[in-house]
């Protein structure tokens, strides 16, 4: 009697939850959250004097700051770019090398631009000196771009006879063709190394004719030239990131 009490019981708890009138609402189980991809970081090195220091302009008016800002809507969401400078007012290949030389760079940059040469010229170096230690940086910067040279970006040496401060000197010309020596040597050595090599020269000439494209002192590029220089980096920086 108690085994035939249990059954029909226990068949009435089937009917109600198979096909009674009361509705039966399953459970959803659901499956493990995953955690959302991290951003993305990349890593950018800028190697230079006072054209990459951005002397006489604010910090985000440098082209290094620029370019930063122009490259992040270009790239994933949420990305992010941190930017490593090494750059001083005055150097000269000489001075980059022996700094680089006495420190521990990381090689896993994703981006690293080098401009450098104006203070071999300013200070009559040999160009003997250029001619071998330019090509020494460039290794440097591969190096650091994780040993690939498509990551690498030489930008020419501004002009700065067309300044109010180049005007003041006795030799313009004479500036001007010195300086299309270095950038001469810099772009043919970049072409016969699958180097980028980014042509901003022509736009500081235009430093007379438009005073918007000189600093405060008379001397270096401004916010707006800057900018001008970015309009050319960018592309390249896009591929070298993507």
């Amino acid at each position: 009697m108690k085994k035939l009490f249990f059954l029909f019981g226990f068949c009435l708890f089937l009917n109600a939850c198979s096909g009674g009138n009361d509705a039966v609402f399953p459970i959803a189980i659901q499956p493990p959250a995953e955690n959302p991809p991290e951003a993305h970081t990349y890593k950018y090195l800028a190697l230079g004097d006072s054209y990459t220091y951005g002397q006489n302009v604010c910090a985000t008016c440098r082209f290094p700051e620029q370019l930063k800002s122009r490259l992040l809507p270009e790239l994933e969401a949420d990305a992010a770019i941190n930017i490593s400078m090494f750059a001083v007012t005055g150097w000269t290949t000489t001075d980059l090398l022996a700094s680089i030389s006495g420190n521990n760079f990381a090689t896993d940059y994703d981006l690293v631009t080098l401009l450098i040469g104006v203070n071999n010229q300013y200070q009559h170096k040999p160009f003997a000196v250029y001619e071998q230690e330019f090509p020494a940086l460039v290794n440097r910067a591969v190096a650091y771009a994780r040993g690939d040279s498509s990551n690498v970006i030489v930008v020419s040496i501004p002009d700065y006879a067309y300044t109010p401060y180049g005007q003041g000197t006795s030799n313009q010309a004479g500036i001007s063709s010195e300086i299309d020596d270095y950038n001469n040597f810099a772009r043919s050595y970049c072409q016969s190394h699958g180097i980028t090599f980014v042509d901003i020269t022509d736009i500081t000439r235009l430093g007379l004719e438009d005073p918007s494209l000189v600093a405060n002192d008379g001397l270096h590029p401004s916010e707006t030239a800057y900018a001008l220089f970015v309009n050319r980096i960018l592309p390249k920086a896009l591929l070298a990131l993507q």
